[in-house]
């Protein structure tokens, strides 16, 4: 699939993103791909399929890796809308850490969401557990995608904005499941949510009557371990551009195999380098 070229990030997104931990980006997709989508989530979470299966607690169904298991997802990949910021944000040299299939059902048993049980948390928890609060960088952006109606109770991600620069958790009052100025980001079916590694975030409570299907890619750096199984035959197709093969694994070699320190990264590095000299030229900065 060919990557449009690289079009400058909102300077009012990211500026929202390093202020909060979290930004919208408005009209990520369009009403028919959202549509396409939907129906390879309804399909796929009706299948039997187990790999990369993932079943949770309070009903939750979903799979890790669905690039793998159904090509209708790969539009999201490199999503010229929303690609663009996340470089900004982090570097070219990265690749997709997860691509996220989450169906939260509509209603009772609730077992997570109490006060025993809030639910907040942060993505990567074990680097925070290994190097401490104060140690923990900005590795990886996640954007998230909701494909079901959108209403005020169908459970979409709360997040805690500015929760990145704490320094130790955030404190939800006894006999609560939010912290203090946690809320619901105003979005539509077509925005994407971006929020990083760092940003406290937990599921909505979803009263809608129907489950809620969200589609969460996750992007870091390339020497971060990727939480999907290998892309090993997606990779093999050769209509995929190579910014998406940068982003489903390339490895440093060249084509006789040798290393070639950084050559995973070239795609993207080269594609940003484009943005670069094409805002100088314009002083669309």
């Amino acid at each position: 699939m060919s990557t449009p070229p690289p079009v400058t990030p909102d300077v009012g997104t990211i500026d929202a993103f390093e202020r909060d931990g979290y930004a919208v980006i408005r009209d990520a997709i369009t009403p028919a791909l959202r549509d396409q989508l939907l129906t390879a989530a309804e399909e796929l979470l009706a299948s039997d399929i187990t790999q990369g299966r993932d079943r949770g607690g309070d009903g939750k169904d979903g799979f890790r890796g669905c690039l793998n298991l159904d090509r209708a997802f790969l539009p999201l990949l490199a999503n010229p809308a929303v690609l663009p910021t996340v470089v900004q944000l982090l570097s070219p040299n990265i690749h997709l850490l997860s691509a996220h299939l989450i169906a939260l059902p509509s209603g009772p048993p609730r077992t997570i969401r109490v006060p025993e049980r809030h639910g907040w948390h942060r993505d990567m928890y074990g680097v925070t557990a290994d190097l401490g609060f104060p140690n923990t960088p900005r590795m990886a952006i996640k954007a998230a995608y909701y494909l079901t109606p959108v209403t005020p109770n169908c459970g979409l991600t709360m997040v805690l904005p500015g929760s990145h620069h704490l320094p130790e958790n955030p404190v939800v009052p006894v006999g609560a499941i939010d912290p203090p100025g946690a809320i619901t980001p105003d979005v539509t079916g077509t925005d994407a949510v971006l929020f990083e590694n760092r940003t406290w975030h937990t599921g909505g409570i979803n009263l809608s009557g129907r489950a809620r299907i969200a589609l969460m890619l996750q992007y870091g750096y390339r020497w971060l371990y990727p939480v999907d199984d290998p892309a090993i035959d997606l990779r093999k197709d050769l209509a995929l551009a190579l910014i998406e093969q940068q982003l489903l694994g390339l490895p440093d070699r060249r084509p006789d195999g040798s290393l070639a320190k950084g050559s995973g990264a070239a795609p993207i590095s080269s594609w940003w380098e484009t943005r670069s000299m094409t805002s100088a030229s314009t002083g669309e900065y």
